[in-house]
């Protein structure tokens, strides 16, 4: 979805939940983009120090394998929060009214009984790496410089743990739409027309003058 965010706001619980919690979800993505840029800047000084001095960073491979669960899961709820995921607007966006908020309602049900799955899944992955009696509280480790790999699998269950709580925060949003017939519900993101995203992204860049 392009654009500013959609997302509206009020005084409701509903929205002082999805206030507090856009709070986290914007550390973890802030943790994300710092993850990128570190792996630029690993990138650069290995390709350095092979040039000039013949002898690239150690370890390069592994610490990408540290850095790649910061990149793809740490930002993940705060792009579901803003409707910024693969979606089918075409689809979804000739609904209108009830229509629309029980098929986006089923559709986000369906996504959090996965993210469940995947939480389950992710914690077992970490669990058996990890272990108190082992040096470095680790049974596995990176296989050239021997980095523990359990901090990185940690961090996919608690991005998981994140977003299944914003998808139960639009699983209120749109029961809530959806019973009461609401035109623009909070805590959830609206599909914007082609208009209103052209305008939307004018607003952007003339708020940059």
């Amino acid at each position: 979805m392009a654009g500013a965010s959609t997302v509206l706001e009020d005084g409701s619980l509903l929205s002082r939940l999805d206030k507090q919690l856009v709070k986290l979800e914007r550390v973890f993505a802030l943790l994300s983009g710092l993850a990128v840029f570190s792996l630029m800047f690993l990138a650069a000084y290995s390709v350095g120090g092979r040039k000039f001095f013949g002898s690239p960073m150690a370890g390069y491979v592994d610490w990408i394998e540290m850095l790649m669960p910061l990149i793809a899961f740490m930002g993940i709820a705060y792009v579901q929060r803003d409707g910024g995921h693969i979606r089918m607007d075409i689809v979804i966006g000739q609904l209108k009214g009830r229509a629309l908020w029980a098929a986006e309602l089923l559709s986000v049900i369906l996504i959090l009984l996965l993210i469940v799955g995947l939480i389950w899944g992710s914690w077992a992955h970490f669990d058996r790496s990890f272990d108190f009696s082992r040096p470095l509280w680790s049974r596995d480790s990176t296989i050239d410089i021997g980095l523990p790999v359990w901090p990185s699998k940690i961090l996919v269950p608690v991005a998981f743990s994140v977003l299944c709580l914003r998808l139960l925060i639009q699983i209120w949003a749109y029961g809530r739409a959806f019973v009461l017939g609401l035109e623009r519900p909070v805590a959830v993101p609206l599909i914007q027309s082609v208009a209103e995203q052209a305008a939307s992204e004018a607003d952007q860049l003339e708020g940059r003058d």
